[in-house]
Parts: structure tokens; sequence; C-alpha cells
């Protein structure tokens, strides 16, 4: 068995100790926590002197979600918003081919930055795109289920 390496998630998959031991994290949080409220843990650092950390709401609900990832073994990435993507790497994000991205930032969809003969989209921008896309696939795909349902109330 290899040694547990102390690089990050990038280009691997969690093992199954780190798996174990973000599980078992996740579950201590999840004890401490209550909606809508700041979380604190009490941690013991090496100088034996217990130490409060207060979590804000959306850094317990970022870290319990980083903490889902890996202890169901899965692999993810860490974006920052500010981070300058290259088009391959937001045609990855989208879902969608190369090709089909370079149209959408052609027609005006995406904003982006040229950087000598490359295009180079900020995270930022793109996920608030991906994000009215999103919204707009679940509003017509509620809509397909209301017609669906209203058709099976006429008998079709």
């Amino acid at each position: 068995m290899s040694a547990i390496r102390k690089d990050d998630f990038g280009g691997r998959l969690p093992t199954q100790i780190e798996s174990a031991t973000a599980d078992q994290l996740r579950q201590i949080i999840a004890s401490q926590t209550k909606e809508g409220e700041d979380t604190k843990l009490t941690v013991m650092p090496g100088d034996g002197e217990p130490k409060t950390i207060t979590l804000s709401p959306a850094l317990t609900e970022s870290l319990m979600s980083l903490l889902r990832l890996v202890s169901s073994r899965q692999g993810f990435q860490m974006i920052p918003l500010s981070a300058d993507l290259t088009t391959q790497q937001a045609a990855d994000l989208l879902n969608v081919s190369r090709p089909y991205l370079i149209k959408l930032l052609e027609a005006g969809e995406i904003p982006y930055a040229t950087v000598g003969r490359h295009r180079r989209i900020k995270a930022e921008d793109l996920f608030a795109y991906k994000e009215v896309r999103d919204a707009e696939r679940r509003e017509a795909l509620s809509e397909l289920a209301k017609m669906d349902a209203e058709l099976l109330l006429k008998g079709y």
C-alpha cells in the first residue's frame, strides 16, 4: 500500500482513510451546528491549550460540502472566483464542448478577455452564466412537468 500523499485532491480521489476521517469530522461539525447560527468548535492545537473556533453559517456549509465530497470519495476541484480559466477549463466546468463555448463567448453570452491569442474567462463570470442557465433549465423543466400533469388529467 502506498503512503498517503500530502498534496491536494487536484488530480486524485480521496483514499479510504481520508474518506473515513472526513466523515468523522463532518459528523462532529454536524452535531455542533444549528441552522442559521454560528458553529463553535473547540480544538486542541499542539501547544495543549484548547481554542474555540467560530464558523459562520456560510463557512460551515462550505466546509460540510467539502467534507461530504471527500467522505464519499468523490473528486473535486476548488476554483477561486477571481481565477482566469482557459476555454477548455471553462467548457469542462459547463460540461459543453470547447467549440460550443467559443460560440457562447463570441455571442457575448459570457464575458472574456484576450491574452495574446488566447481567451480567458473569469470564473466569477462563468459561474454567473451557469447559474442563469441552470435557473432557465429548471424553469423550463418545471413548465414541462406542469404541462405533462395537465395532459394526464385530461386523459392523454
